[in-house]
Order: C-alpha cells, then sequence, then structure tokens
C-alpha cells in the first residue's frame, strides 16, 4: 500500500493552529482520533505498520546478539526478570524522543497507538480473539479486576475459590482478604504438582472460581489449563490462571482451551520489564461483566469526561485502569517482536533441551530436583535442593552466572537465547561450590 493512501492531517480538537501533517512513516497515529478513544480498528492498522510486511525470522543463536547482557554474563534467570533486548531499548528511545519533542500531544500521535500494536499482538500470541486483552498494572490488578467484575448475584451463590498450595501468593491473597470468602487450599501431593482429580471433587456448586497457576513457580509444573477449564465449567464457576511464568516459553492458545480469565507479562519469558500485566477475557464473557473497580481507560467514552455516565468498551479494553506504564509498553513491544520472530514453537523446543540437559546433568553430578518426573510436565524453570542456596548463587555469580534462590533451592531459568554450552558450564561451577 503507497504512503500517499496514509496522508492525512490530523488536529485534536482542544489544540489551536494548524493540523499536523502525518504520513505513514510516522505511525502509529489516529488521524480520527477527534473525541474518542481509539478503536479496535485503530489497533489493526497500528499493527500493521509495527514492523515489515513480512515477519524476520530469527533462530535462537542469531537472537543471542539482541540481548548485551549475554555479550558478558550467563544469564539463566529468565523466571525472575527476561533480558533486555537491544530492540526494547529502542522504542524505548523513540518513547523519550517524542516526549521530549512533542509532549502531550505524543499521546495521541504515538502512544496509543503502541497501545493498541501490544493489546492486538497478545490476544494474537495468546490465542484469543481480537479485543480480548487488557493491559493491566499488574497481576494484582488483574485479579482484583476479575474478582470485581463477575455479577454480584454470583458472589451471593458461590462463595468458594479453590487454588493449590503451589501457587504463588498474589493468586490466594486475592481472596484470602475477602471477607465471607472460603479459600481452599489444595495440597500438592509431591511437592511438585497437582493431580486434576482433585480439582474435580474439590469445585462444586459452592466454587466461584477455579482459581490457579498455569506453571507453578516452585517447580516449574505445567498444569493441563484445558481440563481444569473444563472442570470449572462443568461445575458453573469461572477458570482463572495465573500464567506468569508461562507465556513466552511455552505455547498457548486460551480460545481452544476455553480458559475464562488468565493474565500474563512481560516481567519474565517475554522479555519486556517490569511494570505491566495482561488479562485475558473469554470473549463470550466480556459483556457480562461490569468492573466495580473502574478506571478511565475503561471508558469508551473517556474523551467525554462525563462523570455521570460511564460506559465501558465492548472489549476487554473496559478492564482496563489507570495509566499505563507507557515505558514498559514500548520495551515489552521490543521483546514480544523478537519472541514472534523467533517462534514459540521453536522456544518450546530450545527450553526443553536446556531443561533435559540441566536436569540430566544435576542428577549425574548427584544433585536432587524438585521436578516432574513426566519431562512433558516441566517447564524451564529447575529448582535445585542445596543446603546453602544463598551461598550457591553468590559463588555462581562471582563466577559470572546469574541465577535466583528459593527456599531450599537454587533455582536456575534457560531461556530460548542460552546455548548447551551455557548449561554444561553452569553444572560445572555449580558442583565446583563445596555443600
Amino acid at each position: 500500500m503507497s504512503e500517499a493512501l496514509f496522508e492525512f492531517s490530523w488536529r485534536h480538537p482542544e489544540a489551536k493552529g494548524p493540523a499536523l501533517p502525518w504520513r505513514q512513516s510516522d505511525v502509529p497515529l489516529y488521524p480520527t482520533f477527534l473525541g474518542r478513544a481509539p478503536s479496535m480498528e485503530d489497533g489493526r492498522a497500528a499493527n500493521t505498520s509495527l514492523s515489515s510486511e513480512k515477519p524476520m525470522s530469527l533462530t535462537p543463536i542469531q537472537a543471542r546478539d539482541e540481548f548485551p547482557i549475554l555479550k558478558h554474563k550467563t544469564y539463566l534467570n529468565s523466571c525472575s526478570l527476561g533480558a533486555l533486548s537491544l530492540r526494547g531499548e529502542a522504542y524505548l528511545d523513540e518513547f523519550r524522543e517524542r516526549w521530549h519533542s512533542m509532549g502531550a500531544s505524543a499521546w495521541y500521535e504515538h502512544w496509543m497507538g503502541r497501545m493498541a500494536m501490544l493489546r492486538g499482538r497478545m490476544a494474537a500470541f495468546m490465542g484469543g480473539a481480537e479485543g480480548t486483552v487488557a493491559l493491566v498494572p499488574s497481576t494484582s490488578a488483574a485479579l482484583a479486576t476479575v474478582a470485581e467484575s463477575v455479577p454480584e448475584e454470583a458472589t451471593r451463590q458461590r462463595t468458594r475459590v479453590v487454588c493449590s498450595e503451589l501457587d504463588f501468593p498474589t493468586l490466594a491473597y486475592q481472596w484470602a482478604a475477602k471477607p465471607g470468602v472460603e479459600l481452599v487450599v489444595l495440597p500438592s501431593p509431591d511437592g511438585v504438582g497437582m493431580d486434576p482429580a482433585q480439582f474435580e471433587e474439590a469445585v462444586d456448586e459452592r466454587t466461584l472460581f477455579l482459581a490457579t497457576s498455569h506453571v507453578f513457580f516452585t517447580t516449574g509444573f505445567i498444569q493441563d489449563i484445558g481440563r481444569l477449564a473444563e472442570i470449572a465449567r462443568s461445575a458453573g464457576a469461572y477458570s482463572v490462571f495465573d500464567g506468569y511464568h508461562g507465556a513466552g516459553q511455552i505455547p498457548l492458545d486460551l480460545s481452544d482451551a476455553g480458559v475464562d480469565f488468565y493474565t500474563a507479562g512481560p516481567l519474565k519469558w517475554l522479555c519486556g520489564g517490569p511494570g505491566l500485566a495482561y488479562l485475558y477475557v473469554r470473549p463470550e464473557l466480556i459483556g457480562s461483566l461490569h468492573p466495580r473497580i473502574p478506571g478511565w481507560f475503561g471508558a469508551s467514552n473517556a474523551f467525554d469526561f462525563e462523570i455521570r455516565r460511564m460506559e465501558p468498551h465492548d472489549d476487554a479494553r473496559r478492564f482496563e485502569m489507570g495509566t499505563p506504564a507507557l515505558p514498559t509498553v514500548h520495551t515489552a513491544l521490543g521483546g514480544q517482536e523478537i519472541i514472534e520472530e523467533v517462534g514459540i514453537e521453536r522456544i518450546e523446543v530450545q527450553n526443553r533441551a536446556l531443561t533435559e540437559q540441566l536436569v540430566n546433568g544435576c542428577r549425574e553430578r548427584g544433585f536432587t530436583l524438585t521436578t516432574a518426573e513426566d519431562p512433558a510436565q516441566r517447564s524451564a524453570i529447575v529448582m535445585v535442593q542445596h543446603p546453602n542456596p544463598p551461598g550457591g548463587v553468590k559463588h555462581l555469580a562471582e563466577a559470572g552466572f546469574i541465577v535466583d534462590h528459593r527456599p531450599g533451592h537454587i533455582r536456575v531459568s534457560p531461556h530460548f537465547y542460552n546455548t548447551e554450552e551455557e548449561v554444561h558450564l553452569f553444572l560445572d561451577t555449580l558442583a565446583g561450590f563445596p555443600t
């Protein structure tokens, strides 16, 4: 499509002076933004201009050049924080320069477009329909929004929320703090994973939410979210999945899985940084959910500035709250581009190979692991039992290896940009630390 077809003159309704010229090289811009919030049509237009028409393809080895930290460290800590990419830096530089050069008009001419791009890319990446993803400040905010969006009649009739003892505390805290909610915390039979039959037994007509993790941060165990969603649906309950430790390392098809709510974020495996999260909502549910923790960005009539009447968006944007973390929106776009160019299927293959090398190498060196016996249920979160996890992490850091620790464990989390050689050197260095 030629540039001439994209030429407009744009003027904010409150602006004075001549209209601003716009052409394709300036995308994303909303030339029809007069007095309204950007639409999904705007998002589609913005998505077409994010990168070249034909997506590039990167091998995991080629992608290493995008991550400066890999030039001087062996970075095996993506479960804590994904590495920052040069692509993310470029987007961040663009954000800073437009702030300097344009001030507030950058909102209307560029930043709203970047938000629309990210929503669209994440919906497609997670296997959701258009308009099923909202940008929210954190998983905590996403869960709070979900909890305060379901019909009040349902909350009166159903007061039970079922989770597991392996879930990240954020998930349980949401309902533990609510009066009148019965929080059921299911025990893990082996300290590694959960049997879906446990949820099937616990979820009944009293249950409002089956709320659990896609991947357990404690063990890397991958749950079958499709089966768990069906268990919730059969009992008339909602399914909520904390996917923060899964998105970016394993493929997602949330529409096919039939999940109701799924949270994720760019902090870890998506290599986009802190301060932002994604909330997926099954499209058939959106119209029946009315947030009781509303925000200005959730209103379709936001730019009417009418305080007596709020009209929520008819898509997942109704769950958005205040001003998003725009720097992270930009770094997240950079990370997401790379993830998509490498391809989540290829990432999964690479991560599984590195994980199996870690598991086998640790066992050969006499370390005990807290991990699933079935390789299909393992993610790239490897928990190595250790008598002195902080000391082990410090020893590794002195040798140039960045990992993390959790109670009783050294946690190692390779990603697609790591190599078998790095894993081999890590294993030898860990084995050299006296226990």
